[in-house]
């Protein structure tokens, strides 16, 4: 790769697309003529119409066909969509058996898809390092070198999904939140096979939380300074302040830990936030409306789950919160690498929600289904694996849905995943040669975020990365491909 050394003029680095994540994004970087960093940024080049085409569709398939968004994480768009439809049929309270099957579920959506991450996507850099050669950083360099940490991986991962097929019918595109409710209850048989294997996951995400201390341990430095910044958080919380990831209400602090908005209905998220457009992005840029558009982003996920809660619920978990926030004296964890820590605190809490769940007769119960006084909007929230998920849905008489509006974890997390590209390039690139080991530094930020680009699936084939320089001019220089 040639260098970018002062006096080969101004320069734009492309890198497309951006691997290791879920759907398809590029990050620009343009240098000047000393090869320093004046601009950075990440682009998110698909576009999928749902909201618009789910137009017209009556309010009772919305549940079903939204989650059509994305294969990764469809239960959290499955659960939400179904949550907004039981607003329209005028239910604000389900079941005590619809609403425990619903958590269950979720939470084995978040445990999958956390472990997918933690394990398949972000283990390859943190066990072998940033800089480490391509080939090497993938989840089979990892199950051939750290046997007991592709064990983790496949096992945890199958348990989550093994949940979400028992409470949703199958692994992927569950079929069983219906508005107002929830169609079947949970088996004997799967609650049975279930409870004799959720111990062992417990055991085994403890373990993975204390490998991954390990390594903060040992890069101190790199986790607390690597495409890090202060910034707000937002999250849903439950009435005392605990974590709730499947209902609550909304949380905003700022980067001390004050209160920017606290307890807020998901229904009245307009009052709170506002999204932006702009014209290099199909991804929105919400912010704060109470901050200005520099001062009111903010970031969500796991990192805002643990930052914005006051306690969590489960004891595992709960320990391992009260270590963390002890990280940064008890003001919220600003690191954006800490990410990858948090994702373990709620892996563990999710595996012990669900052997609590399992163990509760509520989930064979035959009381699925409530309805109530029919309206025209609905709105829910909730804390999706990458963070806060916001739906919102108006139908008419006739049943059909007239418009829909989704911010979606990724939205959420734009401006946030912006500053953390512009952050690196700043520090690792300015003045230096580009290398593909550098240029893995800038995706390495992004993969802290677990971003679903499109929330949807994936394309078929290879991905390659192409990194091409171009002069000021856009004429390309040089150019690098990685298979």
């Amino acid at each position: 790769m040639s260098s970018v050394q002062a006096g080969q003029g101004p320069r734009k680095i492309v890198i497309d697309p951006v691997t290791r994540v879920e759907g398809h994004g590029k990050v620009t970087i343009r240098l000047n003529e000393s090869g320093e960093v004046e601009e950075a940024r990440f682009h998110i080049v698909e576009f999928r119409g749902f909201e618009r085409f789910i137009r017209g569709r009556m309010y009772w398939e919305v549940p079903v066909i939204i989650q059509r968004l994305c294969g990764i994480c469809p239960v959290s768009h499955h659960l939400a969509a179904a949550k907004a439809m039981d607003m329209v049929v005028g239910v604000g309270k389900l079941t005590p058996t619809a609403e425990k099957m619903r958590r269950l579920m979720h939470y084995g959506q978040v445990l999958q898809s956390n472990a997918l991450h933690i394990f398949h996507l972000a283990s390859p850099d943190l066990l072998f390092g940033f800089d480490a050669p391509p080939e090497q950083r993938n989840i089979i360099a990892v199950l051939n070198r750290y046997p007991e940490i592709g064990k983790w991986a496949i096992f945890i991962r199958k348990f989550g999904q093994e949940v979400i097929k028992a409470t949703g019918g199958r692994k992927i595109h569950p079929t069983s939140a219906i508005p107002g409710g929830i169609n079947h209850n949970l088996s004997v048989e799967d609650r049975d096979a279930l409870r004799k294997q959720v111990d062992q996951i417990i055991a085994w995400c403890g373990a993975a939380l204390q490998h991954h201390k390990g390594f903060v341990a040992a890069n101190q430095a790199l986790h607390r300074d690597f495409a890090s910044y202060r910034s707000n958080f937002v999250s849903l919380v439950g009435p005392d302040g605990g974590m709730d990831l499947y209902d609550g209400r909304l949380r905003a602090i700022d980067a001390e830990g004050a209160s920017i908005f606290d307890q807020v209905d998901p229904a009245d998220y307009r009052t709170h936030l506002i999204e932006e457009v702009r014209p290099w992005s199909y991804l929105k840029f919400p912010h704060i409306r109470s901050l200005s558009r520099e001062e009111g982003w903010y970031r969500v996920g796991p990192l805002a789950q643990v930052n914005c809660c006051a306690s969590i619920d489960t004891p595992l978990a709960e320990a391992a919160r009260q270590e963390f926030i002890a990280e940064n004296g008890g003001a919220p964890v600003q690191a954006t690498l800490a990410y990858h820590w948090a994702r373990l605190i709620c892996l563990i809490h999710c595996a012990e929600k669900i052997k609590q769940l399992l163990f509760d007769d509520d989930l064979q119960g035959t009381d699925l289904m409530v309805r109530g006084e029919r309206r025209g909007e609905g709105i829910a929230c909730i804390e999706a694996p990458r963070g806060t998920l916001i739906h919102h849905y108006t139908v008419d008489d006739n049943d059909q849905v007239t418009s829909a509006n989704l911010i979606v974890s990724t939205t959420n997390n734009n401006e946030a995943m912006n500053r953390a590209v512009k952050e690196v390039a700043m520090n690792d690139l300015s003045g230096h040669e580009i290398t593909e080991g550098l240029l893995n530094h800038v995706e390495v930020a992004i993969r802290a975020f677990d971003p679903c680009l499109s929330c949807a699936t994936h394309a078929l084939g290879q991905m390659p990365l192409v990194v091409t320089l171009e002069d000021a001019d856009g004429t390309p220089i040089a150019t690098r491909t990685r298979q």
